[in-house]
């Protein structure tokens, strides 16, 4: 990429809305854009004048006028303007006046329009003047911004780049004035193509690692080496790497997970930055950081079993800052990942190292990044092939046993269904793994639509993370394509429908136990994202998260216009429900459940749960159609 267009990228992605774009969006954002020039003084829009482009300050300073002629706004950089008239005709509505010499960005009518309907924090932010997480009363607060900013927003400057075979001296000369900065040492290409990357010559480089200040005090100085020492040969070897468009967490949780002080940024596959965990800190302030920070630093599971409440008061606490389901669910999702990698890793500490590799994948809801309060565990083993049940079996039976009592202990419950690793049916090499899945494809029953519902929500939380990869991709390209099983899958997901009477009232519970409640799992967010999860199968997403999915099934032509957008807000709406009312009961010192009295919520509320039962109703019965059963060998699909 150009260095003029990288840096149009590097500025554009430090402020809303365009913070919330993905690397791709951001990189066709900023080869798209014409640079302007305005002198202070000079009109940049005249009122009712056509307008063709959205405007963002570089630099300098705009004010923004009502036709009356009254400041409407003053911006500065970062600051946008002249989206209300592409939104309304095509024509200025604010005239806008360059205070002093100001460079101007323009994004292209096409591109904007393009970036509105492929990115609903963008269309929000836009049409709403405010983040979306802001619209629903209050603010997500910082805790959720760790989990929704990308972690491009913290870099600041380009990585010190240091040629493997400079010297220690010139890399002590290039620290000098920055103690507490970073080198990133880059080579010659070498055999890893991840970080083997082309610089603005064309040039390729491997990245090699990272040499800091205290590196060359403890390595050269200390050690009595020459001060014309290679710098690669004390270059760090475990390098750690992120992409740009990951969040915050998920760098935060990389560094403490592999206990480094720095990240290398990396935008496909180029470095364009260097990450302190200070950096992170002090953008945090009161989020899910020092929780995970407590669990990655617990050494027993009894300490990690004392840090439940706080995961409870985590969570109410966003819930209450306005957070929306998609950034609770992820919070939690992730919390309950570091507790389980931290089970594991106390572990293998007493079992030693396992005798083969593998990969400890979750299922459910964990797996999509949509955790409630309210949770229990699935869990599985995917072994190396060379696994020998009589040699190595044990290991991994004590090893499933303590994941699942320490889960357990730390508030995430035995599955009644015993879909856990302790179940040796679930504790099997990658071969059979993958004849598990074909089967099911092939040959669908209730047993096994059960299992493809629970399993092919599958993502991995420790180990070898490419067994799991190659059970997603097996997944995508065989499910969709086989009509008997989707038709199977379809009937299956028809038999929990909505609660909603001829007469469109709510259909209560009678169950003896919750008279007069409905469970909105059980009638709403289970069903909904069994629904979710076969369109997605049939256009081949890889994505695990139902809004994912969704944005995946949206760019197909799978459903009608605006349905994808009304099962999102279904979604939204069911999902947030259930969190809150778990969150109430938590505040009155009541076990958390999923069930709700209608006659107990405000009628504005009750009114949206309806219009989310009656479209999650509308989309079931496009599932029938849709999915129609093939007259071999008709699948029974009901449901244990």
């Amino acid at each position: 990429m150009d260095p003029e267009i990288l840096e149009i990228r590097r500025h554009l992605s430090a402020y809303p809305p365009f913070d919330a774009l993905d690397d791709e969006w951001l990189d066709q954002v900023a080869e798209a854009v014409e640079i302007a020039y305005f002198r202070a003084g000079s009109q940049i829009l005249e009122a009712s004048q056509p307008i063709d482009a959205l405007y963002y300050v570089r630099s300098g300073a705009v004010e923004v006028y009502r036709r009356s002629g009254d400041l409407f706004d003053r911006l500065g950089a970062g600051g946008i303007f002249g989206h209300y008239g592409l939104l309304r005709g095509g024509r200025v509505r604010y005239p806008a006046v360059a205070i002093e010499d100001t460079l101007i960005y323009r994004i292209p009518a096409a591109t904007f329009d393009a970036l509105c309907d492929a990115s609903h924090e963008f269309s929000d932010f836009i049409e709403l003047g405010r983040p979306r997480l802001e619209t629903g009363g209050g603010t997500a607060g910082q805790g959720s911004e760790l989990l929704s900013t990308r972690i491009r927003k913290l870099l600041t400057r380009e990585p010190l780049i240091i040629e493997a075979w400079q010297s220690a001296q010139t890399a002590a000369l290039r620290l000098a004035d920055e103690p507490s900065a970073a080198l990133l040492v880059v080579d010659q290409p070498g055999d890893d193509p991840r970080y083997t990357y082309a610089d603005t010559d064309g040039h390729l480089w491997q990245v090699q690692g990272i040499v800091t200040d205290a590196d060359l005090r403890s390595q050269i100085i200390a050690a009595g080496r020459d001060h014309q020492t290679p710098i690669g040969e004390i270059v760090h070897d475990d390098l750690i790497a992120v992409q740009s468009d990951e969040t915050v967490q998920e760098a935060m949780l990389a560094m403490l997970r592999h206990n480094v002080a720095h990240l290398v940024v990396l935008h496909r596959r180029r470095p364009i930055g260097l990450i302190q965990l200070q950096d992170v800190v002090r953008f945090e302030t009161r989020s899910s950081l020092y929780l995970i920070d407590s669990i990655l630093a617990s050494d027993s599971v009894q300490a990690l079993a004392t840090l439940k409440p706080d995961v409870w008061q985590s969570a109410v606490r966003m819930i209450d800052e306005g957070a929306d389901s998609r950034t609770v669910g992820t919070a939690l999702a992730s919390i309950a990942r570091s507790f389980m990698r931290r089970i594991i890793e106390l572990a293998e500490a007493e079992l030693g190292p396992p005798p083969v590799p593998y990969a400890f994948m979750v299922m459910g809801s964990m797996a999509r990044g949509e955790q409630t309060l309210v949770t229990d565990q699935d869990n599985a083993l995917v072994l190396d092939d060379r696994f020998d049940p009589g040699a190595h079996d044990e290991y991994f039976s004590r090893l499933a046993r303590r994941v699942s009592d320490g889960l357990d202990a730390c508030g995430y419950r035995y599955c009644k269904g015993d879909i856990m690793a302790t179940n040796p049916r679930w504790r099997q090499p990658l071969a059979q793994w993958q004849r598990y899945f074909c089967r099911w494809i092939d040959d669908p029953n209730p047993e096994r639509l059960l299992h493809s519902n629970i399993f092919f929500d599958l993502d991995n939380v420790h180990g070898e993370e490419r067994y799991v990869e190659s059970l997603q991709a097996l997944i995508a390209e065989n499910a969709g394509s086989s009509p008997r099983f989707m038709a199977a899958m379809a009937r299956n997901a028809l038999n929990r429908t909505p609660p909603i009477g001829f007469f469109r009232d709510f259909v209560m519970e009678k169950d003896g136990r919750q008279n007069n409640s409905i469970n909105v799992k059980r009638r709403g967010t289970a069903p909904l994202t069994d629904l979710i999860r076969i369109h997605a199968l049939a256009c081949g997403s890889r994505a695990q998260n139902s809004f994912e999915r969704l944005d995946d099934i949206a760019e197909t032509q799978l459903l009608g216009p605006g349905v994808a957008d009304r099962l999102r807000d279904a979604l939204e709406i069911l999902s947030h429900t259930r969190l809150r009312h778990q969150a109430i009961d938590i505040q009155n010192d009541r076990q958390p459940d999923n069930n709700i009295e209608p006659e107990n919520v405000p009628s504005a509320e009750r009114a949206a749960i309806k219009d989310a039962f009656r479209a999650l109703s509308q989309a079931q019965k496009f599932l029938r159609f849709r999915y129609p059963m093939t007259s071999d060998r008709p699948a029974s699909t009901g449901r244990g």
